[in-house]
């Protein structure tokens, strides 16, 4: 769950104000205090086949999103922490079905009731990875099924559902606060497309770069041939992509779902871990003859079962498979386990689970502290005249914290980032240490020096932007340039 200073403040102010107001601005009260308990929404979405449900399987450490086409795929699909599993089909009329997972654990494939009635799947596992974060999983984008397209858009964008569904199901899509955008090769205008209409529909900071992460998924099929390394070839692409995508992403990661899915989920086993071990140590024409493939693979004759050579094919996929021969032959002896540390390591997500926390995880507390602000905001413009003073009075207390400086900080990297306001690369990268980090070392870019040095740093970048806010800059970066200076300031009070 989400527990920042700023959401901790807003709670209590919340609690403090729920006995004071009227009973119609209660209500929206006691929703902000709901809300701010609850983990941040995070929307995974991309084209179809790019691999998202595999992702997701990845992110909650469970294979429970099925990755093959069915009824379920066409359904925003929403996994939330609960004390035991249960899935829930949600239809418009805001009925709940309840379906059990089945045999392998997965999300059935058919629906108790038709796809075009279903507005949510929600499903609740006791999953800790759940705990600090709801996914939620979309049907594929620009699809070329018409249909499903666009039956994709309505519900990741416009998320028409009735009043009485629970606030879980009803916000998970519109009320998303972070999206990963996956995709499976170079960024293409539909994608920019897919991205802004997230931006329009989403939460004030959602509508920028600072809690938008693209996926590069599927990075082995980069490979400059069989059993090579992929790596090379997709971080230089994937720092293109981001070149590209930098107004609408913060960050362009480079993955192979599938090996990240089988690693997290906890799918090699064994077997097939002996299995990969006969395969290695075959000679080598016939092993290059086998692995030529996916076909050759499945259908050449061997020492290991057709079956199990379909089962490592589907875990692993011919690139996993070759790396993980390789590392059994290098190790004749590698344990399970460590064989899934290294596959997991291929991946690439573990670069991925650290950008998450620094993307979405750190901004979390910021986040909803600005969401329930501005909700309360609104409620005092719209709700009873005799609560409006307490409401903005409240309101105010919180704006005029040193803590709440990070929401203001949040959106002046945004406008940079996104390049409402121009400044030189220097000093926007700057702001966005500033903004992203609470590590000191890592704003100020000393991160080995010691405490004294730090705040004479931060008191020399905060004259900085003090003088170039009144020093010939337009009134754009003025504004961005007051609001560094007092991040700088409280920096250097914080050190002090």
């Amino acid at each position: 769950m989400v527990a920042g200073q700023l959401t901790t403040s807003v709670a209590s102010m919340c609690e403090e104000l729920s006995g004071k107001v009227s009973d119609p601005s209660r209500a929206v009260v006691q929703e902000v205090a709901a809300r701010l308990g609850q983990p941040l929404r995070v929307a995974v979405a991309g084209r179809l086949k790019a691999g998202k449900s595999t992702l997701v399987n990845a992110l909650i450490g469970r294979r429970v999103a099925p990755t093959a086409a069915g009824e379920c795929t066409r359904v925003v699909t929403q996994f939330r922490y609960g004390p035991a599993d249960r899935v829930d089909v949600i239809d418009r009329a805001g009925r709940k079905h309840a379906v059990p997972l089945d045999a392998t654990g997965m999300i059935p494939t058919t629906l108790p009731i038709a796809a075009e009635d279903a507005a949510m799947i929600d499903v609740q596992l006791s999953s800790d990875r759940l705990r600090d974060l709801m996914v939620v999983d979309t049907p594929g984008l620009q699809s070329i099924n018409t249909d499903i397209s666009e039956t994709a858009r309505e519900m990741l964008f416009a998320a028409p559902m009735a009043d009485d569904v629970d606030d879980d199901s009803r916000e998970a899509v519109a009320g998303a606060e972070a999206i990963i955008y996956v995709f499976t090769q170079q960024v293409r205008s539909d994608d920019v497309d897919a991205l802004e209409a997230f931006a329009k529909a989403s939460q004030q900071l959602s509508s920028s770069p600072m809690n938008s992460l693209a996926l590069y998924n599927k990075a082995d099929k980069l490979s400059p041939g069989p059993g090579r390394d992929p790596w090379p070839v997709a971080g230089p692409i994937a720092e293109e992509q981001a070149a590209i995508l930098r107004r609408a992403v913060c960050d362009v990661v480079p993955v192979v779902g599938l090996l990240a899915e089988t690693a997290e989920a906890g799918l090699l086993t064994a077997a097939d871990c002996e299995a990969l071990r006969t395969l290695a140590g075959l000679d080598e024409e016939k092993r290059a003859l086998m692995l030529a493939s996916a076909g050759l693979f499945t259908s050449t004759d061997g020492p290991v079962g057709a079956e199990q050579r379909h089962r490592l094919l589907e875990r692993l996929d011919l690139y996993g498979i070759h790396f993980a021969i390789a590392h059994l032959q290098a190790n004749p002896h590698l344990a399970t386990g460590e064989l899934v540390r290294l596959l997991f390591a291929a991946s690439g997500f573990p670069r991925l689970r650290t950008t998450l926390h620094q993307v979405f995880g750190v901004r979390a507390d910021v986040i909803k502290a600005g969401w329930a602000l501005g909700r309360l905001e609104a409620a005092a413009a719209a709700g009873p005249a005799a609560d409006r003073d307490l409401l903005r009075g409240a309101v105010e207390s919180i704006v005029a914290r040193p803590e709440y400086h990070r929401l203001p900080l949040l959106e002046a990297a945004a406008s940079v980032t996104t390049g409402q306001v121009a400044l030189p690369e220097d000093m926007e990268a700057e702001v966005a240490r500033l903004a992203l980090t609470d590590d000191p070392g890592v704003v100020l870019g000393l991160p080995d020096a010691a405490r004294p040095q730090l705040r004479r740093s931060a008191i020399e970048a905060a004259a900085r932007w003090r003088a170039f806010a009144n020093g010939g800059a337009t009134p754009a970066q003025a504004r961005v340039a007051n609001v560094v200076h007092r991040g700088f300031h409280l920096l250097a009070q914080r050190l002090g």
